[in-house]
């Protein structure tokens, strides 16, 4: 009797500190009213477990918030009319917070250099942000500018992977998996990226399945624009060469997690030379 009521306390801790952990409701800003006038911006899109039931992507987020506080980079909630607390990041008060329902912006991130993106989906909702940001910056002037993904803290259904796929099997057991059991409200099952990662496992089928995912770049950006992506520091993989000597590159750039820009000496927002900037 004595263990079921320490098993009863246990459970409602629990309980309560999900509860505890929901934000006070806001209000949205209007999308005119965001300002953003630096280099670098976090985008954190519909971090919401009414997308990801499992929390999955819970840990990678509030990680990444913690590395834009860090370097004093602005951050934006992304939200949509769902409930406010289902929204789980333990950060309540970015910089920004818009409704979007299907990851339309509708400000200006034209003068950033340096798109950090959270959230999912990743097929649907944070491509169509991940666009709209592309689309602004083919107006300007060419630049150099990179896009981070980060991993644990992007979900996703997985629609881009198909039976032909060597890794098919592999990535269609451990779906099922995950949602073994879920409420019928559930029933869509969603992976982190970085999992999805994990049941491809090899690196080469890796780099294959992420230039899927990766928004309409070839017809967002003349040729004149270089295009490569990177996985977790390693050589550049060009995806399309550039005319002109002294062309401007986009790169598409994913790490595992936030956690890997944050060794001891970039822990402060005097980020030293050895730092990712």
């Amino acid at each position: 009797m004595i263990a079921q009521c320490r098993l009863l306390a246990v459970a409602l801790c629990l309980v309560a500190l999900r509860v505890s952990a929901a934000c006070p409701p806001q209000d949205f800003t209007p999308p005119r009213s965001v300002r953003i006038d630096g280099e670098a911006v976090l985008l954190v899109v519909h971090a919401s477990a009414g997308f990801d039931p499992r929390y999955a992507t819970k840990h990678g987020t509030d990680q990444a918030i913690a590395l834009a506080r860090s370097r004093r980079m602005p951050v934006i909630y992304l939200q949509d009319d769902s409930p406010g607390r289902d929204y789980f990041a333990d950060d309540c008060e970015p910089d920004y917070r818009v409704r979007s329902q299907g990851g339309e912006l509708g400000f200006d991130l034209s003068r950033v250099s340096r798109l950090y993106v959270v959230g999912g989906h990743l097929e649907m909702c944070l491509s169509t942000a991940i666009n709209e940001v592309l689309l602004q910056w083919a107006k300007q002037p060419p630049r150099n500018r990179t896009v981070t993904y980060f991993m644990d803290a992007i979900y996703s259904n997985g629609k881009m992977i198909d039976p032909s796929d060597p890794f098919y099997k592999d990535f269609d057991r451990f779906m099922g998996i995950v949602g073994h059991g879920r409420p019928a409200g559930e029933q869509w099952p969603k992976l982190t990226l970085l999992e999805t990662m994990g049941v491809i496992i090899r690196e080469e089928h890796e780099i294959d399945y992420l230039k899927q995912i990766l928004p309409r770049w070839d017809r967002t950006f003349p040729k004149s624009h270089r295009i490569d992506l990177t996985l977790n520091g390693g050589s550049p993989h060009l995806l399309r060469t550039a005319e002109g000597k002294r062309a401007a590159t986009i790169t598409f750039r994913f790490l595992d997690s936030a956690i890997n820009l944050q060794p001891p000496n970039c822990s402060s927002p005097d980020v030293g030379a050895g730092c990712d900037r």
